[in-house]
Parts: C-alpha cells; structure tokens; sequence
C-alpha cells in the first residue's frame, strides 16, 4: 500500500509517484496523528515533580515538564496558556492529564482541550498534596494508557500531515542543499493539501523584505512585516549593536556562515518556491486551511519546536550542518543534512543523508523525494534517531520577566 513508485517521464528521467495517503491515529475532532502519547502536563513548574511522579508510576505515559507558569501576566500568560493547550490538543496526543497548584488554571487547560473530544482529565494539588494527587492522578493515567494502547493506526490522506520545519546549527551546505531539499518537499507536498509551517522570525534578518513578498495576500504580507518590524524595534528597544554569537552563532560562523544575511538567505530556502498565506502568533494553530504559514517564533530549536507542536504540527523537519541534536516530546523531530561530516560523525542524529547533493551524485528533486520517503515513514510509525536517542525537548517561550 506504502511503495514508493517510479515513474518514467518523456525525457527518460524517473519520478517518483507520492503516496496518497500514511499510517496514523485518527482523533476524536477529525484530526490525524503520527504518534499516539498519553501525556503528564503540568500548568507550572511547582508541578514537574507531581507530574513526573505519574508518568513514573503508570507506564506508556509521558511527563513535560517545564519552568514556567507562575506569576506571568498579559501577554506572556496567555501564551504559556496557548502553548499548554495547544500541546495537549496535538493529534499526537490521545489524551492528557493536566496537573498544576490551583485548579482555576487547570481547569481553563482541561476544558479548551476537552472540546477536541479526547479523554482529559485535571488534577489540582493546593489542598490535597503531591501524595493524594499523584494516587488520583496515577490511577486516571492508568486508565488513558491503558484505553490508548488500543488505536490502531489506519489509513489516512496525506492531506492530514501538518509539517513544521526549522533549522539549527547551520553552515553553508544547509543553504546550498538541506534547505532547499525541504523547499523540494514544500512545492511537492503543498499541492496535495498538506499543512506548513516555517518560522524563526530573527533568523529571516536581511531576507526580511524578500519574505515580505513571498506573502499571497497583502493582509499576509503586512502582517509578516508588522511581526518582523516588532522584533526589530525590540532589539533596538534593548539597545543591542549586535547578535554577536546569537546571529549568526559560533557555530554558523565556523560553518561558513559570517553574517545574518547569508544566514537568513540560506534559511528562506526552506520554503522553496511557495507563498504563505497567513501569520500565526507563536503556538496558534492555522485556520485558513492548507497551505504554507509563518510562525513568528524564536530561533532556538526546542522552544521553536515547542511552539509549531502547539501550534497542531503532526510532524517536524530539521535540517542541520554542523549538527544540532534536538528532539521534542510530542512532535517527531526528522533530521536531515547535506554536510558530509555530520552525516558520518553524527550518524546517530541523521535521519535523511543529502550530502551527495553536494558531490553532485544526486539531485535537489532526488533529495526532496528522498526527504518524502523518510517524511513518510515516520508518520507511518518509524521512530525518527532524536526519538530513539531519548530527546524529548520541551522549552516554553516567556515574552518578559514575572510580577
């Protein structure tokens, strides 16, 4: 049912016919995973340890823990409630028990997540203590684990894959082959109705008016240049000369990269030919339907990452030079890079080789259904090497310092 088949053109060059349709876990709401995770949320930090306790007890369970969640306010609050709801709603995610010191927090999380339909269940600790909360809580965790090792994957329409795509640890064989492979994929996936989503919005400094216009709509275009323009006016705000060793980074630099413009020109190749037709706030979820979208998200990998998972992105493609070994808890992180080194060195890490790009052995369009095949054989199922490794990176975005 999953065989990749080539096809002839008239030239005699081979193509390959993308499947249709992948292995996943469809949800209650309609949506469909490639994982299937039965999470221990906690609302705040003083909450990891009750929440790691359960995850501890009931096996097939997964604890986030995290740093935040005290005493923010505005803005920052309610992005740290975006991104813990939108976590628990993934289709990754079969269901979720949300755990945190007072239960009107709680309760905002589990009520947004029970209107997807999947099991949920809160756990407040003011008032009772971690002994009798991690008892309760352990025995519901039981149950959602014991429910969830029942689905089964079935087949879903390749339209159902939201893909969300960074890079990290970039040098100059991420823009000349590994960025544009993902662009590859992009202008071969788009079509067929699937999701996508890029982001970094420091990274995109001195390709910021290029991407301007890669908008489809001058609403999209506008809101691109407003989300930029509020980045940079922080950095000036903040009296920052420079990124120095922030952007580009010392290992960009080492790889080749000297400036944020080669940096940012490299990083646009990701989205390949295709326009994006909307701007999300970091850890919104696309309501325009399919189609490319920017994330305005931060540039360092696990609260990127983050932030796209809770933005509902089933699937995540990491492009890195020099080797950069993130992995999320929720979302499978597909490693991919053209730098012959890594591949070798860090071959653990390497999800997809498109090294030979470079030693002109294989083409952009050969990489890109290269980089499908791997694509889809992780959503099938297939652990990606972060996830065999144990990377589990969960980093929450903070806007600014607590009251």
């Amino acid at each position: 049912m999953f065989m990749f088949t080539m096809l002839k053109q008239r030239n005699g060059r081979e193509i390959m016919e993308i499947p249709k349709s992948f292995l996943g876990y469809k949800r209650e709401n309609g949506r469909a995973g490639t994982r299937n995770h039965v999470i221990i949320l906690p609302v705040d930090d003083i909450s990891n340890a009750c929440a790691e306790a359960v995850a501890n007890n009931i096996k097939g369970t997964i604890a986030l823990p995290h740093s935040y969640g005290r005493l923010q306010f505005g803005a920052d609050l309610e992005l740290h409630f975006r991104t813990m709801i939108g976590t628990a709603k993934n289709p990754n995610v079969a269901a979720a028990i949300i755990i945190g010191i007072e239960p009107k927090w709680t309760k905002r999380i589990v009520d947004e997540v029970a209107k997807t339909g999947k099991p949920v269940e809160g756990f407040s600790i003011e008032g009772a203590g971690d002994i009798e909360t991690i008892m309760k809580a352990s025995k519901k965790a039981q149950e959602f684990s014991i429910w969830a090792s029942e689905k089964q994957r079935q087949e879903c329409p390749i339209s159902d894959l939201w893909i969300s795509v960074k890079c990290g640890e970039s040098d100059t064989t991420s823009g000349l082959a590994s960025n544009p492979t993902v662009g590859n994929l992009m202008d071969k996936l788009e079509p067929l109705g699937v999701h996508l989503c890029f982001g970094e919005t420091s990274e995109l400094t001195g390709a910021e008016t290029v991407c301007e216009k890669r908008g489809k709509t001058p609403d999209a275009q506008e809101k691109f240049k407003k989300t930029w323009n509020d980045y940079n006016d922080f950095i000036l705000k903040e009296a920052t000369d420079d990124l120095s060793e922030s952007q580009p980074t010392a290992g960009n630099i080492a790889g080749g990269l000297t400036t944020i413009e080669e940096k940012a020109f490299g990083n646009f190749q990701k989205i390949g030919s295709r326009q994006f037709i909307d701007v999300l706030t970091p850890a919104e979820e696309p309501e325009k339907g399919p189609g490319l979208y920017f994330m305005d998200t931060s540039s360092a990998a696990a609260e990127c990452v983050t932030l796209q998972a809770a933005g509902g992105f089933n699937i995540h493609l990491f492009p890195t030079g020099q080797g950069n070994i993130i992995g999320n808890p929720i979302e499978p992180v597909i490693k991919l890079t053209a730098n012959p080194l890594t591949a070798v060195n860090m071959s653990e890490h390497i999800d997809c080789d498109v090294s030979k790009i470079l030693s002109r052995e294989m083409n952009l369009s050969e990489a890109g259904d290269e980089l499908i095949k791997t694509t889809l054989r992780v959503a099938n199922g297939r652990l990606t090497c972060a996830e065999a490794l144990g990377h589990k990176e969960f980093v929450m975005t903070k806007l600014y310092r607590s009251a």
